[in-house]
């Protein structure tokens, strides 16, 4: 302690001859806690009272340090260079500081996220609001990338404040998030995993929930979300604070009324803007066919090497396929693909990679089209014409962010052209049209077909991509736009490698009418042929034949049964006219279900020749070829015909007996008091166990004493003889009682020397073990003679079990 004391004296001594300073000057004591506490309550009512003057409408808030803010929040946002108000924020955090509900609605890149999360840390801050108090701000967000984008931000403007923040978008443990939700103050989610959260996880409070955010409100609010909005709003409480951002806002009253906003604010920073799109931003389209997509792609990537570029597709297979073939083919740029069903790492580590690179190609769906800020985007490409004009508006977002420069480009099939441009047009987009150089365009169709022929795994990428991308065409509900029956899918099946156009079911009525408008093509084609004139062109010249295919051949077959009833009748009928035609002209039938039901008295009352009669079960059924006795002999079929059989129960004893039957509830009624039946039967069930103990109890001591007896008589050196059956005497002719087997006991022994006896045989030399050598075997007999001339040994047939073997085997040994 000496020497921090004498060092401390000596920096007083320094600054007072420094500044001329009288030596009696002391240290400025430390505020107290009760002073700083009032310090900040002081503060704190100085902020609420400048929050109640301030006029939000008033043109002199320009800067972040012209709105009332805490100290904390004012030291963040300058830290993290936020300075300049931009219009949304100029119009929606002063009516949140106030209490208002907030529908807010910019254009992408404007802002959005500092006009939600200020007046959230503000919020709490007027609250005076713990770590111990709870949850208190709740943030939603449609896609996982965006949550991140947005706890990004939070933390670096509330680094001075004490809240405790929490990010919940799945990927993790269930379990670890859980832990941590109790003690977050603010939590930034995906609207799946924070129902989760609410359903499962034990403990978690949001009673005291101040604000509600959701971040594009308008994805959020749609039906892929509803049910889950819907379930998560019944878990917080009425009395809150709601604010609903996104670049195309809803104004629904029953959206309004499902989130409970009281009186809302509508704020629209660019609702009388010329544009819905940020005017910085250069738009143009290219009509190109859906077989030339692919080529015009890779023709735009090969001329844009030196650009960083996002491609939207509409299915994660799309952007799988294109990803996987165009790596291979290589470019020469950096390519990067991006889709919902990554997994969560994989997610964030693409996102970094795009984020801090310069140049570099990222193909994605519409998960990072909503509220993600990539850096320096140059352009954005969608190959797949969006399914409404507010998609086009998120997409397109993500380049021009914030008064910075972009370009983007939309790919549309000449079916999509008309109608697509129309529903721009409603939206205030401009968007002007480009046409492709010819020296640009490059055919890469026959490279795909080599890879997919290479490649199974690319190939089966490949239809995967067609079934997806032909089914998000035909549930689109804008029909003046997507126009399936428009769509060349055969020359897009080859322009992604494919050897033949893959088989797409959307659903039953659909399939159906496919296979009626096949057989109607083929009756026309029958009808056809038949005229002779089809055989020659308009000349009069004979047409060329073309050579069908086996596959071709078999689908013009028609159906040969039409006629089968027609073939029998000839069958019959010959039959019984002449019995020598028999075999000139045989048809086999086909019988089908309602035939195969009838039973031995013939099919319609008439006998079928050559027909054999099959019985299954109680039943005759007639047949009359080898493909009616096989779909006969099918499980289904036979289970049918051989009906239901009788249930049966097995006992201890193995015998069947028929399954128990519950007993009606009038027939136990007259049997008497249920209560009097319960104790008849356990005093019955007693008795019954009472006789079966007294039984087993005799067995056991029977068998005890059958040991003892046993035991005994091998002591004495008698033989015990297992219990056997009655030995069973061979006649011998006469009344003498001889000894059958003393004949055979009389003879020598095979190899012996005339009669010897057991008693008399040389004991059997035992086999020498493996780690035995001669010495130890034959000085064997002589240990076992050292060993037996010493103490008494008995031996025991069987381990002591009881009191009275004990007894028994101590007395043999005491005997002397």
């Amino acid at each position: 302690m000496a020497p921090t004391t004498g060092g401390a004296k000596t920096v007083v001594a320094h600054r007072n001859k420094k500044n001329s300073k009288s030596a009696d000057a002391t240290p400025k004591k430390p505020e107290t806690k009760t002073l700083k506490r009032k310090r900040g309550q002081d503060e704190l009512e100085k902020l609420k009272a400048a929050i109640q003057e301030l006029d939000p409408k008033s043109p002199n808030l320009t800067k972040f340090t012209d709105l009332p803010l805490c100290a904390a929040t004012a030291s963040g946002l300058r830290a993290s260079h936020f300075e300049v108000l931009t219009d949304i924020q100029k119009a929606a955090i002063p009516l949140a500081l106030k209490g208002h509900d907030i529908l807010g609605a910019a254009k992408t890149g404007s802002g959005k996220t500092l006009a939600f999360l200020v007046p959230v840390l503000e919020k709490l801050v007027q609250a005076q609001w713990t770590e111990y108090d709870g949850l208190g701000a709740l943030i939603i967000s449609p896609t996982r990338e965006l949550a991140v984008q947005i706890f990004e931000v939070l933390r670096k403007i509330g680094r001075n404040h004490v809240f405790s923040a929490g990010l919940v978008i799945g990927g993790k443990s269930l379990k670890e998030e859980a832990d941590r939700l109790g003690r977050m103050n603010i939590l930034v989610c995906t609207p799946g995993r924070m129902l989760q959260h609410l359903d499962q996880t034990a403990g978690f409070d949001v009673n005291n929930l101040q604000m509600l955010v959701l971040d594009e409100a308008d994805r959020i609010m749609d039906m892929g979300f509803q049910s889950a909005v819907d379930a998560l709003v019944e878990h917080l409480p009425k009395t809150r604070q709601t604010m609903l951002f996104s670049a195309t806002q809803s104004k629904r009253v029953s959206d309004l009324a499902r989130l409970s906003l009281k009186d809302p604010e509508y704020v629209s920073a660019h609702e009388e803007a010329p544009t819905a799109t940020p005017t910085n931003l250069q738009q143009s389209y290219i009509v190109t066919p859906l077989p030339e997509k692919l080529d015009t792609l890779w023709g735009f990537i090969r001329t844009n090497l030196k650009s960083k570029m996002i491609v939207f597709f509409s299915s994660g297979k799309q952007v799988r396929f294109v990803y996987e073939s165009f790596k291979r083919m290589q470019p020469g740029i950096s390519l990067l693909h991006l889709h919902g069903r990554q997994k969560q790492v994989g997610r964030m580590e693409i996102t970094r990679k795009f984020t801090s690179s310069k140049y570099a190609c990222l193909f994605a769906t519409d998960v990072v089209a909503r509220g993600v800020d990539f850096p320096a985007v140059d352009w954005v490409v969608q190959v797949d014409c969006p399914e409404d004009a507010d998609t086009y508006i998120h997409r397109v977002g993500r380049t021009a962010r914030y008064e910075s420069k972009g370009r983007a480009v939309l790919f549309l099939d000449p079916s999509e052209e008309k109608g697509f441009l129309s529903r721009l047009e409603q939206k205030k987009i401009p968007i002007t049209k480009v046409n492709v150089r010819e020296g640009k365009k490059t055919s890469i169709k026959g490279e795909l077909q080599s890879q997919c022929f290479q490649s199974a795994d690319l190939k089966y990428l490949g239809q995967k991509a067609f079934i997806t991308y032909v089914r998000s065409i035909y549930v689109q509900k804008d029909k003046d736009v997507f126009k399936f029956s428009k769509m060349d899918l055969d020359g897009y099946a080859a322009s992604l490698g494919l050897p033949g156009t893959p088989q797409v079911k959307f659903q039953k009525g659909a399939e159906e009418m496919r296979r009626a408008n096949k057989q109607a093509s083929r009756m026309a084609f029958d009808v056809g042929s038949d005229d002779d004139s089809s055989d020659y062109d308009a000349e009069g010249k004979p047409k060329k034949k073309e050579v069908k295919t086996k596959y071709q051949k078999m689908a013009e077959r028609q159906n040969q049964d039409v006629l089968s009833s027609h073939y029998r009748k000839l069958v019959d009928e010959g039959a019984e006219e002449d019995d020598e035609d028999d075999g000139f002209l045989s048809v086999k039938r086909v019988l089908g279900d309602k035939e195969l039901d009838e039973t031995a008295e013939g099919i319609n009352g008439k006998e079928i020749a050559g027909a054999k009669v099959v019985k299954i079960g109680d039943q005759e059924i007639i047949i009359d070829s080898k493909r009616a006795e096989k779909k006969l002999m099918s499980k289904a079929k036979v289970a049918k015909m051989m009906g239901k059989g009788q249930k049966l129960i097995f006992d201890e004893e193995g015998n069947a007996q028929p399954l128990y039957v519950l007993q009606g509830l009038e027939d136990f009624q007259k049997e008497g008091d249920a209560k009097e039946l319960r104790q008849k039967f356990v005093e019955a069930e007693g008795e019954r166990v009472k006789e079966a103990d007294v039984e087993d109890k005799e067995l056991a001591r029977k068998r005890r004493k059958e040991k003892r007896d046993r035991a005994k008589a091998r002591e004495r050196g008698e033989e015990v003889e297992k219990e056997r059956g009655p030995i069973t005497q061979l006649d011998s002719g006469d009344e003498m009682d001889e000894d059958p087997l003393a004949l055979l006991r009389s003879l020598p022994i095979a190899g012996g020397g005339g009669e010897q006896s057991e008693e008399d045989e040389p004991p059997k030399k035992k086999t020498k073990k493996w780690f035995q050598n001669d010495s130890d075997v034959e000085d064997q007999p002589e240990r076992k003679k050292k060993a037996s001339s010493g103490k008494k040994v008995i031996e025991m047939g069987y381990e002591p079990d009881n009191l009275q073997d004990l007894e028994a085997l101590a007395a043999g040994l005491l005997e002397d």
